[in-house]
């Protein structure tokens, strides 16, 4: 077992966080979607305790988080349509999978062994500061145990990760509450994961998206079958609930949790995770939980996605 230490968001803890990192260690830290689970994406070692304290299989990709697209070059080949898109939507909740440089010198762990690497700069200014500090990149999926409901506070971190990681980055509730969005721009543009940049923003300048993914093979995050999982059952599109569900609901109308009483996509999204932990609980052992519908456009997208992930049978 690790001591696993909460680090605020001050000078003195985003140098000891970075000290971490060069030694090989974990650090949780927020993004403005969800907290990630940090190492240093060149070292086999870091790479490898990322996978064992998350309990992830190995042909899953991770994302490498850099600060800026300056940085980002130095890992995956840019062309004029990727620069265009990386300015439109960087810093931000967006993923774009890219060939990676032959000269990268990421860990073969990161990438799962593809040609293609995952790479986003995010807008937290938590994780710029950390990225700023530690000089390098970090690959960082969501900081909590493998197929389990994503983390968008520190206490959602030590709840899942204590013990095996080395410490968390307090950053406070991130503001998006759901994942990025995961642009395939190695070939024809495709959506491998809905997420925080609504695919119509997307859409709006490249034009229609090819859809892509594959739970089997995945070649970016977020594309096993069942994701993103609570202990409780999940029933999806549920006008009411049925005797002993818990509902949680989605604008007017009863139900023992709201993800937004005004139906707002975006307060929904924010709210996602954390009330799903929370309905998990209130469920208990063996509970259920009946989620109301939730529309297909804009950021219900990719709340649709990881519910319906959440839904689906485990392994």
């Amino acid at each position: 077992m690790i001591e696993t230490q909460t680090l605020a968001a001050t000078f003195e803890d985003l140098s000891r966080a970075a000290h971490i990192l060069r030694d090989h260690g974990l650090v949780a830290f927020p993004t403005e979607t969800v907290y990630g689970l940090g190492g240093d994406a060149r070292s086999d070692l870091a790479v490898a305790r990322i996978f064992d304290a998350k309990a992830r299989p190995r042909f899953n990709p991770l994302i490498v988080h850099l600060p800026d697209l300056a940085a980002a070059e130095a890992f995956a080949v840019f062309d004029a349509r990727a620069k265009a898109v990386a300015a439109a939507f960087w810093p931000g909740p967006l993923t774009l999978v890219l060939p990676l440089r032959a000269d990268a010198g990421l860990s073969p762990l990161v990438t799962a062994e593809l040609e293609t690497v995952a790479i986003r700069v995010p807008a937290h200014p938590v994780a710029v500061a950390l990225l700023r500090a530690f000089g390098g990149p970090l690959a960082a999926p969501s900081a909590n145990p493998s197929g389990r409901v994503s983390p968008t506070r520190a206490a959602h971190v030590i709840d899942g990760l204590a013990g095996r990681i080395d410490a968390v980055l307090d950053g406070g509730a991130c503001a998006v509450g759901v994942e990025s969005t995961i642009l395939g721009l190695a070939g024809t543009p495709a959506l491998l994961r809905p997420g925080g940049v609504a695919v119509e923003a997307l859409e709006a300048l490249l034009g229609p998206l090819a859809s892509g993914g594959n739970a089997e093979k995945p070649n970016a995050p977020g594309q096993l079958a069942s994701h993103y999982a609570p202990g409780a059952a999940v029933r999806l599109n549920a006008e009411i609930a049925a005797p002993g569900e818990l509902r949680l609901g989605f604008g007017p109308g009863a139900a023992d949790l709201n993800l937004s009483d005004s139906g707002d996509l975006i307060e929904a999204a924010a709210n996602l995770f954390h009330l799903l932990r929370a309905a998990d609980a209130l469920a208990g052992q063996g509970g259920r939980i009946a989620v109301a519908p939730i529309p297909e456009h804009g950021l219900g997208r990719a709340i649709n996605d990881r519910l319906r992930r959440a839904a689906a049978p485990r392994g």
